[in-house]
């Protein structure tokens, strides 16, 4: 079969600069390249080639500023049996008119059938064009099927999943191995860990975790917050927020340490060193894939119970969920109880590992998606009728005022 995946205009494939999106694709291309002729699109990087083959993988790479256009003239060359189009409902217009014998599939990764980001026309179009869409989360599931309910049987969650072989254990001796040397790295030996891994937004909620510390300092005198990320991806520079996280963090000195960016290949070191995993995400997070990781990696795990992030983690059962989500105390209550009853938490990691092992392992993902391309292979793809046709021609002058509108506020935000 020959297969397409369509990389969003963000961020480049193979994951250099980052990215969940960028780092599952990686993660199941040497399985699905093994069964198929594998391209990847994606958007130039300086440090890759437009064009190259990477074992069975044919990668093509176009600017991103014409890059869905070049991507469709792309299409319409290759003529693929199947394309998975990644969080980009909206294009998958383009691509069909593009490529009409194609039968296409979508995965979402975050909110994007929100009416600020795909038109009524473009969301129908998408549900009629699709054999499949799939999500990483029930929670990102409900909101396509609350926008367009044609899409209730179409849509199923494929969670997402990491590599189990890259991530050792605290309890095993390369995990302790990689324990000792990062907690040395940053001088934290002697200290109980609290790890944030992510953007420093204000979605994702640092801020709340720096403000507990004095509470968690009052029962835990020697613990460490480490927060590692930085402002976006691959991108160290410094905004208000960040300003202001420097600020709040001031008061506790080497209490908080920032480590800024790290490459998406050493992040799995970086869980290693924690005695306590957060993710505090005030936003409606899909399921931030972190989860995997630190479970994975046998740290315990605090989540809020915001979007998808409850349907991997049980509250006392692999992890600590806090539910009143924008209260710093809450999560100092979370923190505080994990590194005082260390040997349920303990409980809780062997819990989480064995359930990655079982259910989220990139391989696990593959499978998956493999069965999703074999059924749409074997289907006759959708035509554009008549009605489609008319449809598009309503669509062209709404995309065209959609694009001079984002041309503008692009060129205002280059202003300020």
């Amino acid at each position: 079969m020959r297969l397409a995946f369509i990389c969003t205009e963000k961020l480049p494939s193979p994951a250099v600069r980052g990215g969940a999106i960028q780092i599952m694709m990686d993660g199941v291309t040497p399985f699905l390249s093994q069964k198929h002729q594998l391209t990847i699109y994606s958007i130039t990087d300086a440090d890759l080639p437009d064009r190259e083959t990477r074992g069975d993988t044919k990668y093509i790479r176009f600017p991103r500023e014409s890059y869905v256009e070049d991507v469709a003239r792309s299409l319409k060359e290759h003529a693929y049996d199947v394309v998975h189009v990644f969080n980009r409902p909206k294009n998958i217009v383009t691509y069909k008119e593009a490529s009409p014998t194609s039968r296409f599939v979508v995965s979402l990764h975050n909110e994007m059938f929100e009416l600020n980001k795909i038109s009524d026309i473009e969301a129908e179009l998408c549900v009629e064009y699709v054999h499949k869409i799939t999500t990483v989360s029930k929670y990102i599931k409900s909101t396509i099927t609350r926008r367009v309910p044609a899409a209730e049987d179409k849509t199923e969650p494929i969670y997402s999943g990491i590599d189990p072989n890259s991530y050792y254990p605290i309890w095993t001796t390369r995990g302790l191995q990689l324990r000792n040397q990062m907690r040395e790295k940053y001088g934290v030996q002697n200290n109980k860990v609290i790890l944030f891994v992510g953007r420093l937004s204000i979605k994702k909620g640092p801020h709340l975790l720096i403000q507990a510390m004095s509470r968690v300092l009052d029962e835990h005198p020697d613990a460490v917050l480490v927060i590692v990320g930085g402002k976006w991806f691959s991108d160290n520079t410094i905004d208000d927020y960040g300003q202001w996280l420097l600020k709040l963090a001031e008061p506790y000195r080497s209490r908080v340490i920032f480590t800024k960016f790290v490459q998406a290949n050493e992040i799995q070191n970086y869980f290693s060193m924690g005695d306590v995993f957060v993710c505090s995400s005030q936003w409606q997070e899909p399921l931030a894939r972190v989860h995997y990781e630190a479970m994975a990696a046998g740290i315990p795990v605090i989540t809020t119970d915001r979007g998808g992030n409850a349907e991997v983690i049980q509250h006392k059962w692999n992890g600590y969920i806090v539910r009143h989500y924008t209260s710093s105390d809450s999560f100092a209550n979370a923190i505080n109880y994990m590194l005082t009853y260390r040997d349920e938490a303990r409980t809780m990691t062997f819990r989480a590992r064995k359930m990655v092992e079982g259910f989220y392992t990139f391989q696990h993902v593959a499978d998956r998606l493999n069965k999703i391309y074999m059924s749409a292979y074997r289907s006759e793809p959708t035509r554009l009728s008549n009605l489609t046709v008319s449809k598009l021609k309503r669509l062209r002058p709404l995309r065209k005022k959609i694009n001079r509108h984002s041309g503008i506020k692009r060129i205002q935000q280059r202003g300020r």
